[in-house]
């Protein structure tokens, strides 16, 4: 009996395929790795704020900030790993930057970028890192500078806004699995603000739908929590976490008024995840899986 092993690449290549037509290429390549879908949504809704919302930032100021995550993140590559797809990662680290982070200084952008990216590479435990690199870059240059600050404002309460940031979201977390992350991340932080608010102070229901239209939240939800590469890999481990991550952070907004709770509860909620991960271990997350072997048996 001899055995037979074929990749499914293979068997591909012998079958006919739309990917010989460019359009259907394309399309495959885009599909193929869920960092795809991110980076052009965060691009859209950072077009969004530029032309749509009027936001008076200078634009170079983007692309330093976009150029030097690629730099950092390529310095890194090419002394460790040298998997150049690790760019696109840089890519959504810049993105969430300019989207969430206000400062005064140029300066103090590229410190967060720095500090962001650098975190991957050298705040890591069992090959995987602490931090998500865009949370880890905003609140330590907050700290640090004084200089750096969120502005959830910025986005408004547009209800069509909303509404696309919601349906992008599903679309990345459903190709990453992680849907019950940003679901439980919103039950514990909205749900305890309901009973809170209007349940038990019986505060008018529009402030809580005003809560539910905040884009800055929805993209924290959708976009940063739900990272794969700093999350429990465990399913369940990863439901409880995100929902205490909703409860840290109701008590950061509601006990201690700080109005960027979310970005600090992530923070501190991460130190975490490699106990947990030691404990209770689950199957490792990558963004493109190798191409899998099909075993032909003939007697």
């Amino acid at each position: 009996m001899s055995t037979l092993k074929i990749s499914s690449a293979t068997i591909a290549e012998q079958a006919p395929s739309t990917s010989s037509n460019p359009f259907y290429a394309v399309i495959d390549w885009f599909r193929s790795d869920p960092r795809h879908y991110q980076v052009s949504f965060q691009l859209t809704f950072l077009l969004y704020g530029i032309f749509g919302l009027g936001w008076d930032i200078p634009l170079l100021r983007f692309n330093l900030i976009i150029l030097t995550c690629l730099a950092v993140q390529a310095i890194f590559i090419q002394r460790t790993s040298k998997d150049w797809s690790g760019l696109k990662s840089a890519l959504i680290t810049s993105f969430s930057l300019c989207l969430m982070l206000q400062a005064n200084s140029t300066w103090t952008f590229l410190l967060a970028a720095v500090l962001g990216i650098s975190s991957k590479f050298l705040l890591r435990i069992r090959k995987k890192h602490i931090f998500n690199p865009a949370n880890f870059g905003m609140v330590i240059t907050m700290l640090l500078t004084g200089d750096a600050w969120l502005s959830p404002g910025q986005w408004g309460s547009d209800g069509l806004l909303v509404f696309i940031v919601g349906c992008t979201g599903l679309v990345v977390l459903y190709r990453v699995k992680r849907l019950d992350t940003a679901f439980a991340f919103l039950l514990g932080f909205l749900g305890y603000s309901f009973a809170r608010n209007i349940l038990f102070l019986g505060w008018p229901v529009d402030f809580f739908v005003h809560q539910l239209q905040t884009g800055s939240l929805l993209l924290f939800a959708f976009f940063m929590i739900t990272d794969p590469m700093s999350t429990p890999a465990s399913r369940p481990v990863r439901i409880v976490w995100a929902f205490c991550v909703g409860l840290v952070s109701f008590w950061l907004s509601y006990k201690q008024f700080i109005h960027t709770a979310p970005i600090f509860a992530l923070f501190f909620m991460s130190m975490i995840v490699p106990v947990l991960e030691y404990f209770f271990p689950g199957e490792k997350f990558v963004w493109q899986k190798e191409t899998p072997i099909v075993d032909l048996s003939t007697n």
